[in-house]
């Protein structure tokens, strides 16, 4: 496995309000750039499975791995010969204030392959999606 990419972000934004944009995916266009839609096949839950459809590139078919609600989720895309992971962890530190983490990581025997078709682009947007979703949550305000 290798790590393509990582994002930090602390903010005053409650954690809730990060996982229900998460939760939300047919929103995710709208904080994440690269990605022109995203579709859920049933609830946001360890398991569940979709698609997604990145700007300029094909349709890949994902599943979400693991959910801890409030905490964490992980989502894997699967590609030809690879899985990209998508690990997004938030949590309150001492000071009150919300730390958000995502690592995005390859595996797979055609993982070199994608890191070159994709690495960069991943690497390069990931801190302003981030940002981008901070301002959605943000906006959305932390759900009832």
């Amino acid at each position: 496995m290798t790590t393509i990419a990582t994002a930090l972000i602390t903010t005053d934004v409650p954690a809730a309000a990060f996982f229900a944009r998460w939760a939300d995916m047919a929103t995710w266009p709208s904080w994440n750039t690269d990605t022109e839609w995203v579709r859920l096949d049933g609830p946001f839950e360890t398991g569940a499975t979709g698609a997604l459809k990145p700007k300029g590139g094909p349709t890949t078919k994902f599943v979400i791995t693991s959910l801890v609600p409030g905490r964490e989720f992980t989502d894997v895309s699967l590609l030809l010969g690879a899985m990209l992971t998508f690990e997004h962890l938030v949590r309150t530190a001492a000071d009150g204030l919300t730390e958000v983490r995502v690592r995005v990581t390859l595996a797979g025997p055609l993982a070199f392959f994608w890191r070159r078709v994709l690495g960069k682009g991943i690497a390069d947007g990931l801190p302003a999606d981030l940002t981008r979703l901070e301002a959605a949550a943000r906006a959305a305000g932390v759900p009832a």
